[in-house]
């Protein structure tokens, strides 16, 4: 296998902003508009948020700033990539190994996440219909126990996914994201001011941001770890994948602070979009996943307009999903293609079916599957989201993170970063060395020996 193998016939971003609204496309999912809103809900608000924003700074940036750096350097797909920057810096080429992680993580997210993404989809319509019909907990029990409804929306989902990959970087997610982020960033903007008008505003913002550290246990600083580790996309080789395509005269450490800063005003935004709303009709903010499905749907069923902007609602976060499931199926198609074995058409058709039909037990999970265990007691979807969100996802971040403190030599590190004051390199190198990947290994610890 030649090592010079390029990545660039697939094309580059056009602009830096291309890249940052596709890197932040891929970060920006259902874990920031879904999971922050409810993590913050069950861990007492406003101090998660704050150990959230420290885990960004701390964990997050130093290792997405890592990936980009071993992306753009190469010039590969994440499994070439790591191959040649380990060649280049004369240790082995084994490190490849993290680039198969990052892909095989890609693929498994892909297959659950488009199911619950088809779930959103599903909420457009449902929640433009179905006011006063039934109640929300009623609603969901109904969308999730029917496989056929699962697995239609599941497959809708792919589909859209698997055409935007396959029409290649300028083409497909680049022409997409320019217009998708733009949308999600009006949408948001819509629902924040709505629920400014018509929630309970001040409520939800002393919820969110008075910090109450009494409530702080040893669970809300790894769930906070964790949603800041995991909403940035890190570890499965998407933002590695992205920062092939960026061009050389773009600024790495720039960027990444726009991608995390943009992540992050996302997050907390869907909180002030959500809190107010759910305070407003005396709704439960530590509701856990149902928060979305259950809380709000309930609240558009209550409020004036909610047959507009229920639907509103579902399309951000439809949206927030699509532009995290193409990141998640690029590093593979790169691959096959990069080699080729296929072509970026046919490799995006491949691995989308792979992902769809391993999708259908997740599918299962909800209804004739649910009393199956598969690893421990957990169902096929959950054995699958353990696999990736608490194994590979980590693991990959960290031997990110070692792989370039440790081994990647410090001359390609600096010619790739560019120009850049020595005490904030400084600082990054020891983040990057020390501070990463020991939290990460935190995380992985305590997730199988809780306090």
């Amino acid at each position: 296998m030649e090592i010079n193998k390029q990545l660039k016939s697939h094309g580059s971003w056009i602009g830096k902003w291309t890249f940052v609204l596709a890197a932040s496309g891929s970060a920006v999912g259902l874990g920031n508009i879904w999971g922050f809103p409810y993590k913050a809900g069950t861990n007492g608000g406003s101090a998660f948020v704050l150990i959230y924003l420290a885990c960004i700074l701390m964990i997050g940036l130093p290792i997405m700033i890592s990936e980009i750096v071993i992306g753009r350097r190469a010039g590969n797909s994440p499994v070439n990539a790591m191959r040649r920057i380990a060649i280049d810096s004369n240790t082995t080429s084994l490190w490849r190994f993290v680039g198969w992680s990052g892909i095989l993580a890609g693929v498994l997210i892909l297959s659950f996440y488009s199911v619950i993404a088809g779930i959103c989809l599903n909420y457009i319509f449902i929640s433009a219909t179905s006011l006063g019909l039934m109640s929300s907990p009623d609603q969901f029990a109904k969308v999730i126990s029917s496989p056929f409804n699962l697995l239609f929306w599941h497959t809708i989902f792919m589909i859209f996914t698997a055409l935007i990959v396959s029409a290649g970087i300028k083409d497909g997610i680049g022409r997409m994201v320019k217009i998708l982020m733009p949308m999600l960033g009006l949408l948001m903007i819509f629902m924040v001011m709505y629920a400014m008008i018509n929630g309970d505003f001040d409520k939800a913002i002393k919820f969110l941001f008075a910090p109450d550290f009494s409530n702080v246990t040893s669970d809300t600083l790894l769930q906070a770890m964790g949603q800041a580790f995991f909403s940035l996309g890190l570890g499965m080789g998407s933002i590695m994948a992205y920062g092939a395509y960026m061009a050389k005269d773009q600024d790495i450490v720039s960027n990444s602070v726009s991608v995390a800063s943009l992540d992050t005003m996302v997050a907390i935004l869907a909180g002030i979009a959500i809190f107010p709303i759910i305070f407003a009709f005396n709704l439960e903010p530590n509701s856990g996943p149902g928060l979305v499905f259950v809380s709000m749907l309930s609240a558009f069923n209550q409020m004036q307009f909610g047959q507009f902007i229920g639907p509103l609602f579902f399309v951000l976060l439809s949206i927030a999903a699509l532009s995290s499931s193409i990141s998640l199926l690029e590093p593979g198609v790169a691959y096959l293609s990069e080699e080729g074995i296929l072509s970026r058409r046919k490799s995006a058709g491949m691995i989308s079916l792979i992902a769809w039909i391993l999708g259908i037990g997740s599918a299962l999970s909800f209804n004739a599957w649910s009393d199956f265990k598969f690893i421990s007691d957990r169902n096929f979807l959950d054995s699958i989201e353990f696999i990736t969100n608490q194994l590979l996802l980590p693991l990959g971040g960290m031997f990110i993170a070692i792989f370039v403190g440790w081994f990647m030599k410090k001359s390609l590190i600096k010619d790739e970063i560019g120009e850049i004051n020595p005490i904030l390199f400084g600082l990054w190198l020891f983040f990057i060395k020390y501070i990463a990947p020991t939290g990460v290994a935190l995380v992985i610890f305590f997730q199988f020996f809780p306090i």
